[in-house]
């Protein structure tokens, strides 16, 4: 029996591989340019639309998302959000939804937060456990009585 050589590393060849030198090309300044430009005119379209938008106040803009929250805690069955397929990812997705309108809710108007606590608290419930359990199920109860009395 002949022992075993342990496995090396690959040798390098004696010399490296020729690599041609970078040229740049003389095409990437108009490409440049008219990124630049497009950039400049994005950044105004965007300006333009906020300032034509409302006043800024976001008090119409927390009853929207608190109603958009509710809406997908509506739409959210908890009993499909870890089957495969499209019916576990609308619920994964308006799960997380609901948390995140609702959040932003709470950030417009203080009056939201309740809404915004009683669905983090069961994500972070569920998040804790993997499990709709009872804790969690309160939680959401809460939030869909707070979602009734807004309506």
């Amino acid at each position: 029996m002949h022992p075993q050589q342990p496995y090396g590393p690959p040798v390098p060849p004696s010399t490296p591989p020729a690599v041609p030198p970078a040229v740049p090309s003389r095409r990437t300044g108009p490409l440049v340019a008219a990124l630049l430009i497009g950039l400049v005119v994005g950044a105004g379209g965007v300006g333009a639309a906020w300032a034509f938008a409302g006043d800024g106040s976001g008090e119409g803009d927390a009853a929207a998302d608190a109603s958009a929250a509710c809406g997908a805690l509506d739409r959210f069955d908890e009993s499909k959000y870890a089957t495969d397929g499209p019916e576990g990812d609308m619920a994964l997705n308006r799960f997380g939804a609901a948390g995140a309108h609702s959040a932003a809710a709470a950030a417009g108007d203080p009056a939201y937060k309740p809404l915004a606590t009683a669905i983090r608290d069961a994500q972070l419930g569920h998040a804790n456990t993997f499990k709709f359990g009872p804790e969690v199920k309160k939680d959401l109860a809460k939030a869909r009585d707070i979602c009734g009395d807004l309506d």
